[in-house]
């Protein structure tokens, strides 16, 4: 009997189409996710449907999914279910509405779980690549509380803030690094074929050169006959690093501290990270979840080793009776405010509220250092390109102008 079981669940399942008419005579359509057409059919037989046509769902095509395509999701899924449509229906709608066809196969996948009588939670737990424990967890409360609805469209709030917070960091970020990258690709052409040429021509001179100019000249000559080992080493050397960072915890817990700590751009990625944690746990505390349940979950979304690890910390202390701002002080990894609207809301019994808040208060801080960043990074990466492509340019020039001189 084990051997039994554990064969049909090592059974891959597919999703089929199918057509055919129903005891009316009416033409029906469905999805239906089984290990054969076969399956399907005796499936079909036995809900009084006479099948006309199974066709096996093609995977592949279309773009990838996500987290935003996710958020809109919920965002739609709750608002129809608020106007009263029926699951099943609210999936289809969404489904066939997607201009992403990845999106409406694992909708329509989801769909057909839940139409053979498997809960929408446990739906979603089969896809942990798009919906993680936070999102099941919720949906999970919801379904057992009566409040599905409720808790989606607070768990796509939560998704739609998150987005907003990562993609304010995004922008203060790629700009100085896509300004660096040109930088590095302009100097590269120069020292690759400009000076080589000037090089040519002050051979004809046969006066010494300036310092400045003999400096750039080697650099040139280096770069020149070692320019494959110099980006073997830059772009091989930057792989095996954010390789090791993705799989060695020592190395990504150490990088994350070091961001914490970067001037400007750290209070700024301390801030955002502070903002989704707060955010997160006031989202599962709201939903019902136990306090040590929903410290599992905030850990995974902090983004951050420096914070995954105090939160675990915290969970251990919670689990032990310790009260939560007291276990919060202990990690040292948080401001004074969030600790105190947090002692707050552990005396009033409106901890859910007390985070919100603060939440807000660091998202909207987020927001005003991204806009000063933008408006103090200009000019500084504008005397930097300057001075680094200019700098280069006169020393190449120097020759011509002494030369001028003696003329």
């Amino acid at each position: 009997m084990a051997t039994a079981a554990v064969a049909a669940k090592d059974v891959k399942e597919f999703i089929f189409e199918w057509e055919g008419k129903d005891r009316n005579g009416k033409i029906v359509r469905g999805e239906l996710r089984s290990g054969g057409e076969a399956a399907v059919s005796a499936s079909l037989r036995r809900q009084g449907v006479m099948v006309t046509k199974i066709k096996k769902r093609r995977s592949g095509g279309g773009k990838s999914i996500k987290a935003k395509d996710i958020a809109v999701f919920t965002r739609q899924l709750a608002t129809m279910m608020k106007a009263g449509v029926p699951l099943l229906q609210a999936f289809d709608i969404v489904g066939r509405g997607s201009a992403n066809p990845r999106l409406t196969r694992l909708l329509m996948e989801i769909r057909s779980d839940v139409e053979t009588g498997t809960n929408l939670s446990s739906a979603f737990r089969r896809h942990p690549q798009y919906f993680d424990a936070l999102y099941c967890n919720l949906v999970e409360a919801g379904e057992a509380g009566g409040i599905l609805e409720e808790l989606l469209s607070r768990l796509a709030m939560y998704q739609e803030k998150t987005l907003a917070i990562k993609q304010k960091v995004k922008s203060a970020m790629i700009y100085p690094i896509s300004v660096l990258v040109v930088a590095f690709g302009v100097v590269t052409v120069i020292m690759l074929f400009v000076i080589p040429a000037f090089k040519d021509v002050f051979r004809s001179f046969g006066a010494e050169l300036p310092a400045p100019t003999l400096i750039v000249m080697a650099m040139s000559d280096t770069f020149v006959k070692y320019w494959w080992l110099i980006f073997g080493v830059i772009f091989g050397g930057g792989y095996t690093f954010m390789q090791t960072w993705k799989r060695s915890e020592k190395v990504q817990f150490a990088m994350d501290r070091l961001l914490l700590r970067l001037p400007v751009f750290g209070d700024l990625i301390r801030k955002a990270i502070i903002a989704r944690w707060t955010r997160t746990l006031s989202t599962m505390f709201a939903a019902g979840v136990p306090l040590v349940e929903a410290l599992d979950s905030v850990g995974g979304t902090a983004g951050n080793s420096v914070y995954a690890q105090a939160t675990q910390q915290i969970q251990r202390d919670v689990s032990t009776g310790t009260a939560l701002t007291t276990s919060m002080t202990q990690t040292g990894v948080f401001p004074n405010m969030v600790l105190q609207m947090a002692a707050i809301g552990e005396e009033s019994g409106a901890l859910d509220d007390m985070l919100s808040r603060a939440a807000d208060f660091y998202e909207e801080e987020v927001d005003e250092m991204v806009k000063g960043l933008s408006t103090l990074l200009e000019p500084i990466i504008i005397v930097f390109l300057g001075g680094l492509i200019g700098g280069i340019v006169v020393s190449m020039y120097l020759p011509i102008f002494k030369l001028g001189q003696v003329v």
